[in-house]
């Protein structure tokens, strides 16, 4: 028998849940952990490993019931043991969100952009509040409702948004070498994106994280589960809202690129050792 089809909404990235909740916290380990095992985790060995950062069991099976039903997982039995694998959508939002996340990215002065318009009907109201929303989590800035702006290379992630919301009959693009503004191409940058509320994000990872990492100290492969997936699943959403703008774009005292200085520090110190926990602790691994 064939299995059905799985719900769209694995297609598209999601960040309703608030980095630090269960299911936040579980979708960052089955993106960093769980795909390192090949896809699939014992349930009783997850309920272990989100134990070792704070999550109770129970929290746990419910959270996981949750990413089920949005498409994210799907229940799997392997020799004999009840768990869940990552579904193929789930795993290519994944894989669209790696280089992202664990490489950040920066323009340069010059870079081309991605022009996003479109008038789109009072009938699709829903899909056009849907457009708006991903946008501008994947780091679109706003020049008017029915106009935004990103850097070219938002551009594949832009289309597959716009095409998993089935709305290419209504959006043109464009790609743009030159900005012409009335003022100066910083406060522009400051009316088409929220610059303070990004800066807010990365000065608390900042203040949360710097105080940790300024140590030398050698932890354990357990400890550095413990440190590294918490700091990720906060840290997963920066390089989203954030699009990476050219200097002369942004403020003088724009905390970014320390940000992502103390990060690359913490994946090079936490992410191979936390990896070799998870295995570990994996009693036996899918045929």
């Amino acid at each position: 028998m064939n299995s059905p089809p799985e719900p769209a909404s694995a297609i598209l990235d999601d960040f309703d849940s608030r980095p630090g909740s269960a299911t936040s916290l579980i979708r960052t380990v089955l993106g960093a952990y769980v795909r390192d095992l090949g896809g699939w985790v014992a349930i009783a060995d997850f309920v272990g490993l989100m134990q070792a950062v704070g999550i109770p069991s129970e929290s746990t099976r419910i959270a996981v019931t949750r990413l089920k039903k949005k498409g994210v997982l799907r229940a799997r039995v392997c020799d004999g043991r009840n768990g869940y694998e990552v579904t193929e959508q789930a795993e290519a939002m994944f894989s669209r969100g790696d280089p992202r996340i664990f490489g950040f990215r920066q323009m340069a002065e010059g870079d081309p952009w991605r022009l996003i318009s479109f008038t789109i009907p009072e009938t699709q109201r829903a899909a056009r509040h849907q457009l708006r929303r991903r946008l501008g989590w994947i780091g679109c800035g706003t020049v008017s409702p029915g106009l935004w702006i990103a850097p070219e290379y938002l551009a594949e992630e832009v289309g597959d948004i716009v095409d998993a919301l089935g709305l290419a009959a209504y959006v043109t693009t464009f790609v743009s070498t030159s900005m012409f503004v009335p003022d100066s191409q910083a406060d522009a940058a400051a009316r088409w994106w929220d610059l303070d509320g990004i800066a807010a994000r990365h000065r608390d990872f900042l203040t949360r994280h710097r105080a940790a990492l300024s140590t030398t100290e050698e932890v354990s492969p357990r400890e550095a589960f413990v440190r590294f997936a918490p700091l990720l699943d906060e840290w997963r959403i920066i390089p989203y809202i954030d699009p990476g703008l050219p200097a002369g774009m942004l403020p003088d005292d724009w905390p970014g690129s320390d940000s992502v200085r103390l990060f690359a520090s913490a994946r090079d110190r936490y992410l191979t050792g936390s990896r070799e926990w998870v295995r570990s602790i994996q009693s036996r691994l899918p045929a």
